[in-house]
C-alpha cells in the first residue's frame, strides 16, 4: 500500500483524477475526490493536487463541490495563486440554476483568504443579495461579514451596507436576523449598527417570525432604541410581554433587559417584571445544564441586591443537591443567606447544618462561613450551632467556626461572651493558617476573658521555630503584645522570648520588622502602647443584613443578561481592561417618523453610509445617562458658556436624522424644534466617565444663516472640552456633508 501522502500515493490520486473513465463514473470520480480530501484531514500534504481538484469541482455532483470547495479553501492560502484558478469555477456557479450550489458556491468564494480575490467576490455577492432563494440570501449576508473580515482595514463598502438594511424587510426571518449580525461586524469600527424608529418598529412586527435564537438576537439589539414618547415605550412594551412566558431562557433574559432598561424611569414596572420572571429564573436553577444554573443562579443574586425578599417563598428551590458541582453548591448558599427571615430561619439552619459535615471539605467550610454570616442576624440559633459543630474535633470544621467566630465578634460584640466560652481546646485541632490567626487574634484581643489565653499562646510561642506560616508569627507578636497589656505577669516571660526570636533568629525580614516594632515601642512606655494598640475590637456598624441598602435596579440593568453577574463587576473590569476601544463611529440610513407604514428602512435623503473617526483622545462618553429636561434647564442656567462656534449649514436636514447620528456617539437629546420652524433651536447632554457634563445649544435663525453650536461644562477641562468638540462636529459634519 502507498504510504500516506507519499509521491506514489500523490501519483495514483493524480491519475485517478485526471482518467477520462473516472470522470464519466460520477460515483467513481466523487470517491476519488473523497479520498483526496480524507488524505488531507489525516495531515498529508495534497497541495499537489489542486489543480486536479478545481478541474473535480466543474461536475455537476453537489456533493463532490462540496468536497473540492472543502479542499479549496483549506490550501488557498498557501497557493494563492494557483487559488484564483478557481474564481473562475465558482462564479460560474454563483450562476447555476440550483439555488444549493449557488449559495454554496458563494459561501467558498467569499471564505477564499487569498489577496486580490476580493474584487471578484463583489458582483456575486450583489446578486446572492437580490436573488430570489433565500439560501442564497442567507450565504450572501454573512459572506458580507467575510468579505468585510478579509479586508482589514479597507473602506466599507456603502452599497453593500444599504443593500444589507434594505434586506431587513426581507421576507425571510433567518436573513433578517444575519443582516444584523453583518451589518453588526462591518460597522464595529463606527460603532455599530444603528436602529432607529421605523427599523426598531419593524422587528418588533417580526418577532413571531424568529426562532429562539434570533429573537435573543433582535431583542439585543432593541436596547439600542429609546423610546420617543410615553405611549410608544408601552405599545412596546405591551408587544414584548408575551416573550417573558417564552420557553427559551434567553430570551426571556433578554426580554427581561430590554423591559428593565426602557422602563428606567418607572420602577413599579421593572418590580412588575421581576415577579413575572420569577418563575422561568426558578425553572432554570433548577436545570439539569450546570452553565444555565449558574447563570441563572447569579442574576438571581443580581435581583436580590435591589429587591431582598424577592425569593424568600422558593427558599426550598436553593438547597443544594448531592450531585451538583460545588461552585453551583457554593452560590446557592450564598442565595440562601440573602433569603433568610423569621419563618425561614430554623429551616435553612437545618439544612446549611447538614452541608457542614459533607465530605467536601471546600463546602462544608462554605456552610460554616455561611452560618456565620446568618448569625449577625440570628445569633442565638447559629451560635448554638456553631459551638456543637466544634464536637466534631474535625480540623477543617474547628477552623472554619473559629474563623466564623472572630468575624462575629467584630461586627456582633454581644456574642463575645459566648465565642469566648467555646474557645478552649480549639488549639489542638488548627493547623491551617487561617484558623491559627483567627484563633490568635481572638485570644490577643479578648484573652482578658479566656482563662487560658496565655497558656494557649505560649504553646504557639514554644512552637515558633517550626512553624511555617509567616503571617501566624506576625498575628502571635500583635496577639501576646495586645495580651500583655491586660494579663502582664503572666505574659512577660514568653513576650520576651518571642522577640528574642523574631530578631534575632527569624530569616523571614517581614517577621523580624515586626518584632522590632514592637521592641521599640515597648521602650517608649506603655501608654504608648496602649494608644497604638488598643483599637476597637469590634465594628456593629458593618453588619446587620437586614441594613443594607437595597441598590435601585438601574444600578445594574444594563448588566443584566451579560457576563457582569457571572464575574463580578471588579473581575469583568479587569477581564475588559485590555480590549482596545475605537475611538469611530457610524451613522445608519435614517428615516422620517412620520410615514413609517409606507416608507423604506432607508430614507431618500440619507442613501450614503456616513462614517466618521473623530479623534477623541482620551473621552469616553457613558451611553446610559441622561437627563430630564428639568435637570437639564436648571444646570444649563447654573452654568457659563463655555465654548461657542459656528458651522455652515447648506440645505435642511431632518430632526430625525441628527438625533440619530448624535444617539451613536452617546449624545442625547433632550429636545429640538420640528423641521422648518424659525428660529430652530435644539438640545443636547452629554457625560464622560469622569462625571463631567457637556450641555449643548444648537440655534440656526434663518435658512442662511450658519448653525450656531454653544456648550456648557460642569467641570473646567479644556482638554475634555477639545475632544467633546471634535466629535460633535464630526458627527454634525458627517449629517450636513461637511469636512470636519
Amino acid at each position: 500500500m502507498p504510504y500516506l501522502g507519499g509521491e506514489e500515493a500523490l501519483r495514483d490520486l493524480r491519475r485517478a483524477l485526471g482518467n477520462p473513465h473516472v470522470q464519466a463514473d460520477p460515483l467513481r470520480y466523487r470517491a476519488a475526490v473523497l479520498r483526496v480530501v480524507r488524505l488531507m484531514t489525516q495531515g498529508a500534504d495534497v497541495s499537489g493536487l489542486f489543480a486536479e481538484m478545481v478541474k473535480a469541482g466543474a461536475a455537476a455532483d453537489v456533493v463532490q463541490k462540496k468536497l473540492v470547495h472543502l479542499y479549496v479553501r483549506a490550501h488557498a492560502p498557501r497557493l494563492p495563486r494557483l487559488a484564483l484558478l478557481a474564481v473562475n469555477t465558482l462564479r460560474t456557479d454563483c450562476a447555476d440554476p440550483s439555488p444549493a450550489v449557488r449559495g454554496l458556491a458563494l459561501r467558498s468564494l467569499c471564505s477564499l483568504r487569498v489577496p486580490g480575490a476580493q474584487e471578484y467576490v463583489r458582483q456575486p455577492l450583489l446578486n446572492g443579495l437580490r436573488d430570489p432563494a433565500s439560501y442564497v440570501r442567507r450565504a450572501a449576508v454573512l459572506g458580507c461579514a467575510k468579505v468585510h473580515e478579509l479586508q482589514g482595514d479597507a473602506e466599507v463598502d456603502g452599497a453593500l451596507v444599504n443593500e444589507l438594511y434594505s434586506l431587513l424587510r426581507d421576507q425571510d426571518p433567518i436573513v433578517v436576523v444575519n443582516c444584523l449580525r453583518a451589518l453588526e461586524e462591518i460597522l464595529r469600527k463606527e460603532g455599530g449598527v444603528v436602529i432607529n424608529k421605523p427599523i426598531a418598529h419593524h422587528l418588533l412586527n417580526r418577532m413571531a417570525d424568529l426562532d429562539q435564537w434570533g429573537q435573543s438576537e433582535v431583542l439585543a439589539f432593541l436596547l439600542r432604541y429609546r423610546p420617543r414618547s410615553e405611549d410608544e415605550l408601552f405599545d412596546i412594551l405591551n408587544l414584548l410581554d408575551g416573550y417573558l412566558k417564552s420557553s427559551s431562557p434567553s430570551v426571556v433574559m433578554a426580554a427581561t433587559k430590554l423591559f428593565l432598561v426602557l422602563a428606567r424611569e418607572y420602577p413599579h414596572v421593572q418590580a412588575d417584571v421581576l415577579v413575572r420572571v420569577k418563575g422561568p429564573l426558578l425553572s432554570a436553577c433548577t436545570s439539569e445544564s450546570r452553565e444555565l444554573c449558574f447563570t441563572a443562579l447569579c442574576h438571581v443574586r443580581q435581583i436580590l441586591s435591589s429587591l431582598p425578599g424577592h425569593f424568600s417563598s422558593h427558599y426550598k428551590k436553593f438547597f443544594c443537591s448531592y450531585s451538583e458541582p460545588h461552585y453551583i453548591k457554593c452560590q446557592k448558599m450564598e442565595v440562601l443567606c440573602e433569603l433568610v427571615n423569621d419563618e425561614n430561619v430554623v429551616q435553612v439552619l437545618e439544612e446549611l447544618k447538614g452541608y457542614c459535615t459533607d465530605i467536601s471539605e471546600e463546602l462544608a467550610q462554605g456552610a460554616i462561613s455561611a452560618i456565620g454570616n446568618i448569625a449577625r442576624t440570628y445569633t442565638e440559633q447559629c451560635m448554638g450551632i456553631l459551638t456543637e459543630l466544634l464536637g466534631f474535633q474535625q480540623e477543617h470544621i474547628t477552623s472554619a467556626v473559629v474563623q466564623a467566630f472572630r468575624d462575629l465578634v467584630w461586627l456582633c460584640p454581644q456574642c463575645t461572651d459566648a465565642v469566648c466560652q467555646a474557645l478552649p481546646s480549639c488549639e489542638d485541632t488548627i493547623q491551617d493558617s487561617e484558623g491559627k490567626q483567627a484563633l490568635i487574634w481572638l485570644l490577643g484581643a479578648h484573652g482578658e476573658k479566656v482563662p487560658n489565653a496565655p497558656y494557649v499562646l505560649e504553646d504557639f510561642v514554644e512552637n515558633v521555630k517550626s512553624e511555617v506560616f509567616p503571617a501566624v508569627k506576625m498575628e502571635l507578636l500583635t496577639a501576646l503584645v495586645r495580651l500583655f497589656l491586660s494579663r502582664p505577669a503572666e505574659c512577660q516571660d514568653m513576650l520576651g522570648r518571642l522577640l528574642y526570636h523574631c530578631i534575632e533568629e527569624e530569616k523571614d525580614m517581614a517577621v523580624r520588622d515586626r518584632g522590632l516594632f514592637y521592641y521599640r515601642l515597648l521602650q517608649s512606655g506603655v501608654e504608648e502602647v496602649k494608644r497604638v494598640l488598643c483599637s476597637p475590637k469590634s465594628d456593629p456598624s458593618l453588619g446587620l443584613l437586614e441594613d443594607q441598602t437595597e441598590q435601585p435596579v438601574n444600578t445594574w440593568a444594563s448588566e443584566f443578561n451579560t457576563l457582569v453577574p457571572v464575574y463580578g463587576r471588579a473581575r469583568w473590569a479587569l477581564v475588559t481592561a485590555q480590549q482596545p476601544v475605537e475611538s469611530c463611529y457610524a451613522f445608519s440610513p435614517c428615516t422620517d417618523s412620520g410615514n413609517r407604514g409606507t416608507e423604506s428602512l432607508i430614507s431618500e435623503g440619507n442613501q450614503e453610509v456616513l462614517k466618521v473617526h473623530p479623534d477623541t483622545g482620551n473621552l469616553t462618553l457613558i451611553p446610559d445617562v441622561y437627563l430630564t429636561a428639568e435637570q437639564f434647564e436648571k444646570t444649563w442656567l447654573s452654568l457659563d458658556v463655555s465654548c461657542q462656534h459656528s458651522l455652515p449649514w447648506g440645505r435642511t436636514v431632518h430632526p430625525d436624522t441628527i438625533q440619530t447620528a448624535f444617539h451613536v456617539v452617546h449624545i442625547h437629546t433632550i429636545a429640538m424644534s420640528k423641521a422648518g420652524v424659525q428660529p430652530w433651536k435644539a438640545y443636547f447632554s452629554a457625560q464622560d466617565d469622569t462625571g463631567c457634563l457637556f450641555l449643548t445649544e444648537l440655534l440656526r435663525e434663518t435658512e442662511d444663516s450658519e448653525m450656531q453650536v454653544s456648550v456648557k461644562q460642569s467641570e473646567a477641562k479644556p482638554e475634555a472640552l477639545q475632544a467633546f468638540m471634535s466629535v460633535f462636529r464630526t458627527a454634525m459634519g458627517a449629517v450636513a456633508g461637511l469636512r470636519s
